[in-house]
This record gives structure tokens, sequence and C-alpha cells, in this order.
């Protein structure tokens, strides 16, 4: 029998955390993201392992391109330093248009830390970087390439809009990024114009970080990424697949079968779909709850009597607010690299039903926790939300309880994913390790 996922992870972060004849010891984690406050995503994640770290005593420094104002993680004595800057959403339009695609001053305060503070066995994790530092600061790493890891969050470590998705057709791209078919297709949200300032930005992040094989190893969310970062000149040793932590969201089962009402959780905008679940849910004639933010609300609040908008609620908020829910819908037009909130759901009890383009959307439905469908067709969407309303009361608890049972399967605990990263961190530090002559003798050495 094939081991689960939560077995090969725990295997992974054993064998990479104590192989070899001595296991090499930390001097720090230096976490490097956009962000230093979060609401989601990959900041989220950045911040949790900055937790997990120092829960095991480990130092760690956190870099960001805000104010790095995080009171919580000071307090747990982490390290902050901050470029106080603005996103790109925030800031001045003209220097958006350079700080983008080079952001001197990340790359500067990147560098002046490495200068002052590195040590041969301090490691570097990358988690985002393009809202405000920029692709420049793996220029500013390369001193330090073989200690760093680059966390592939999304797929804008290949993809100059980070989605593997034409905006305009409404449909998954399959051209090959920043080659002559990528560049000349208008694919962006905004306009063409926006694409070409993206297609810069990309053609660094691609020489940088993958013309830079030096850098020690991308991680991945989930074991089909890797394709498309292949098709896009990656070598396939440079990845590995580490899956996201997962907490449920309710610690006790949502009892699935005794409601009525689906619920969308994620950001508002247009690849996440909220607009075909808007749709399906009212030709299938069912309510439907939408947690979250973004550039869609107002389409959202004004969609209808049988749409209730919650706005964006915290982890620990959303699971009293999601006790009455049938099932969770995700109906990602891109291909979702992991779909973070369906394990959770799924965690909770809740039956996902999802676009067949995400990644765990086949795991998901094998396991008879969740339906699958091409969200995009309003039709189906509606007769499969049609479907599962009028599902008998026994068949949906079976649905519940298998995914309450289950889904943890499909993702790793919090101390899972924590080691499985150290055994990354422990594993290029081996292979980058320095070796001293012992009691004069050439031929032994020990880490230094």
């Amino acid at each position: 029998m094939r081991p689960s996922f939560s077995e090969r992870i725990r295997f992974t972060a054993s064998f990479g955390r104590f192989s070899g004849p001595r296991a090499t010891t930390i001097d720090r984690v230096v976490v490097i993201d956009d962000y230093s406050v979060a609401r989601g995503g990959a900041t989220g994640l950045a911040v949790l392992s900055a937790k997990l770290f120092r829960g095991l005593g480990i130092p760690v420094t956190y870099i960001s391109g805000d104010a790095a104002a995080n009171t919580e993680l000071a307090a747990l004595g982490v390290s902050m330093v901050g470029l106080n800057s603005r996103d790109l959403l925030s800031a001045d339009r003209a220097k958006v248009l350079v700080t983008g695609i080079h952001n001197r001053a990340a790359v500067r305060m990147v560098a002046n830390w490495i200068a002052e503070k590195d040590t041969a066995n301090t490691v570097y994790h990358v988690h985002g970087w393009h809202q405000i530092l920029s692709p420049a600061i793996f220029r500013a790493l390369l001193p330090v390439a073989g200690r760093c890891v680059v966390h592939a969050h999304d797929f804008f470590t290949a993809c100059p809009n980070g989605a593997f998705f034409d905006y305009q057709a409404q449909e998954i791209c399959q051209r090959r990024p920043l080659g002559g078919g990528c560049i000349a297709t208008a694919c962006d949200k905004r306009s063409y114009s926006h694409k070409l300032w993206r297609v810069a930005r990309g053609s660094n992040i691609l020489r940088l970080l993958k013309g830079q094989t030096d850098f020690g190893r991308i991680i991945l969310l989930h074991e089909k990424m890797a394709s498309f970062l292949v098709g896009a000149g990656y070598r396939p040793e440079r990845l590995t697949t580490i899956r996201n932590p997962v907490a449920p969201l309710s610690i006790n089962r949502i009892e699935a079968e005794a409601n009525d009402e689906f619920v969308f959780i994620g950001r508002l905008d247009e690849e996440k779909g909220v607009e075909d679940a808007i749709a399906a849910t009212r030709r299938a004639g069912v309510r439907l709850c939408v947690i979250g933010d973004g550039p869609l609300m107002p389409l959202v609040r004004a969609s209808g009597d049988h749409v209730r908008a919650v706005g964006w609620l915290s982890h620990a908020e959303i699971g009293p607010t999601i006790r009455e829910a049938r099932a969770l819908l995700m109906p990602s037009r891109y291909p979702e690299p992991f779909g973070l909130v369906a394990i959770e759901a799924a965690r909770s009890g809740l039956p996902v039903i999802m676009s067949r383009g995400a990644f765990l959307a086949e795991e998901m439905e094998r396991a008879g926790m969740a339906l699958a469908c091409d969200t995009a067709d309003e039709c189906a969407f509606a007769d499969i939300l049609t479907r599962y309303s009028q599902m008998p009361m026994h068949e949906v608890r079976a649905m519940s309880e298998r995914a309450f049972q289950m889904s943890p399967d499909l993702a790793s605990t919090h101390e899972e994913w924590r080691d499985a990263l150290l055994a990354e961190y422990h594993g290029l530090l081996s292979t980058n390790a320095v070796f001293e002559p012992v009691d004069g003798m050439a031929t032994q050495g020990v880490f230094r």
C-alpha cells in the first residue's frame, strides 16, 4: 500500500534531520517575506515557521519589506528587520514601475545583513518577494545561495502573472513562460502594458533564480506543480514538495448533513472563481455565504438575497461562522497549487465541491470527501450543487465523516511541516559544510 502523505513527510523529516555521520547545527534561520503581519497565504506560513522554530529554541531573524512590526514575533525573540516600504498597490505608480522589477533598497537591506551577520550555518528561506522586495533580493542572496530555500507558494517563480492563467481568455495557459507566444499574449488581468512590465520582472526572476543553479532548493506545495516549473526550465532535482500544514477550522465535526448553506472562503478575485460560485448557487436556488475580501467585494454584496457577504475573518472566527454550512465551494479558475482552505474545511468535516483543475481534486474526490466538476461551466456547477443538496442525509454524513477522518493524510501537521523544513536546511548545510583540519591532519575534518 502506498504510504500516505503524512507518513512520507515524517520519513523525509526524520531522514533529513538525522542522516549522515554527524548532524549540522543551525546557527540561525533567516525568514524573508514581503510582509511581517499575515492575513493568510504565504506570509501566514512565513510567520508560522518563525514561531515553530523559536519553539525549538532556534534563533530566527525575520526580514520583511514592510515595517517589521509583528509584536508577537518580537515577543518570541525573533529579530525583526524591515524595509518600511509600501506594497505595489499602495506605492507611487512611477516608483513601482522601477522598484517592482528591481528594488535597490531591498538589495541593500539583505546584502548588509548578510555581510554583517551571516555564518556558515545560517540558512535563508524566501517566502514572498513580488509585492515589495522584488526579484532583486536573489542578487543579494547569491553569496549564500547554497544555503537558501525558496518557497513556491504560487507560480511567480516561473510565470510572469504568477498563475499560468490567461485572464483575458479565462483559461489555463499552456505557453512556455517568456517564450514568444507568452510575450505576445495579452493575458494580464489589467492590460497588455502591465503584462510587458511583468515580463520584465519575470525575466529577472528566471535570470536570478532559474539561471543561478547554486540556489539550494525550491519547495513546492504539491507534486503537480513540478511539471509547470520544469516546463519553465527548472531542473527537477532542484524541486522538492512539502505540503502545507493544516489546522482544522473547527475541532468538532461540522454536521454538514443537517445544513443547507454553501460557503466560499478566499480572496475575492477573478481567479478564485467567486463569480462562478455566485452564478451557480443562484441557478441551483441555494444559499451562499462568502467569507473573504478583495476587489470583487462590491459585486458580491450586490449579488442578491441568496448571498451573505461576511468579509474577512481570522482562522478562529471562521469556525463558528461555518457551523451551518453543507459544503465548501472552491471553484478556482487557475491551477490551484494546493487549496489550503479545502483541507482546512475537510478536516472540520465539511465536504468540498471544487474545480477539477485544482491539484487536490483527484485525491479528495477519490477519498470520497469531495465532488469535482468544471466549475467555470455554470450549468455543470449548478447541477452538482443541486445533486448534492438533494443527497440523502446519510450519504452527506458519510462524506463529512470521511473528510473529518481521512483529510489529515493529504497535508502535514505543523510539527511535520516544521521538521520537513529543518530536514531541508540540514541537508543544505551538510552539502555546503566547510571542513577544517583536526589536529593538523589534512585527511580529517569537522564542521565549522
